[in-house]
């Protein structure tokens, strides 16, 4: 990594940020309740090809379904992760493989999004 790369950028008017993490979906139905069940947010925007689930979170509707392994993906972090997982699967999503030194585990969604349930 370059030393260009590993200042601080100095906040100006060209800042960038997140803004939100946006999931492809094949059928919004399906992933904004597993979504929303999951972690407990309302959907609070609705469109025919869009759901945010509040400020920071959406699904949009795409016609090709996954087929690679994901580049980027979501941790989230349970109080309690055997019941988190327990409900994850309740809602239909999959483990991927074994949980990783008892701290972590990689899921998939309903349509093989892939996120990782972590302990708190």
């Amino acid at each position: 990594m370059s030393d260009d790369q590993t200042r601080p950028v100095p906040a100006d008017d060209s800042r960038v940020r997140i803004g939100g993490v946006v999931i492809d979906a094949n059928d919004l139905d399906l992933l904004a309740g597993f979504w929303s069940a999951l972690l407990g947010r309302p959907v609070t925007r609705r469109e025919p090809e869009w759901v945010s689930l509040g400020p920071d979170l959406a699904l949009q509707l795409v016609p090709e379904r996954r087929t690679v392994k994901n580049r980027i993906h979501l941790d989230l972090v349970a109080d309690d992760l055997d019941r988190a997982s327990a409900r994850a699967a309740r809602l239909g999503a999959s483990p991927v493989g074994p949980l990783h030194e008892d701290l972590w585990q990689v899921w998939q969604d309903p349509e093989g999004n892939e996120f990782c349930l972590c302990r708190s």
